[in-house]
């Protein structure tokens, strides 16, 4: 079974490199690659990754709104993350079993200056600041993260 984020990984960038006029030339893409969806659920995925559909130079066709593109992905990053603590130089990010990979990845993704690298276990995420002086502003990011989620984390090295 696939997971709600790898298929909406695969919905955006089936978006981003083909022209889709309707719901259905796009399940039938996904379902041709395993994944199997329905239009209902396609419409709240839609719905969560802010696709917009709108009408151009190749007709009526659904484009992944600037303005939303990426907000369902910290939502889902903010759900994964357990906890966070820190040292003087470096953050150490608690995650879901398996899921720090996949959280350093959106980390390294955000090319945030103030990030320098990631180094990423099973369940933990060690986020190397490039600067002594960014880490809090760090560390204010994910916490924006796990707060803009419904459910109580342990927040702890403040």
């Amino acid at each position: 079974m696939v997971t709600k984020l790898k298929r909406q990984t695969r919905i955006k960038e089936i978006l981003l490199s083909q022209t889709i006029a309707n719901q259905e030339k796009l399940v039938d893409l996904l379902e041709a690659e395993g994944i199997e969806i329905t239009q209902a659920t396609l419409s709240r995925d839609f719905a969560e990754m802010g696709v917009t559909r709108v009408s151009g130079d190749n007709g009526i066709h659904y484009i992944m709104n600037p303005s939303e593109a990426g907000s369902h992905i910290a939502k889902v990053i903010g759900f994964e993350i357990l906890s966070v603590a820190h040292n003087e130089s470096m953050i150490v990010v608690r995650t879901l079993a398996g899921r720090a990979q996949g959280v350093a990845f959106y980390f390294d993704r955000l090319n945030k200056q103030e990030i320098l690298g990631t180094v990423a276990g099973d369940d933990t995420v060690l986020v190397i600041p490039d600067k002594h002086k960014n880490l809090n502003n760090i560390i204010s990011f994910i916490k924006e993260l796990m707060m803009n989620v419904p459910k109580q984390k342990l927040i702890q090295g403040e």
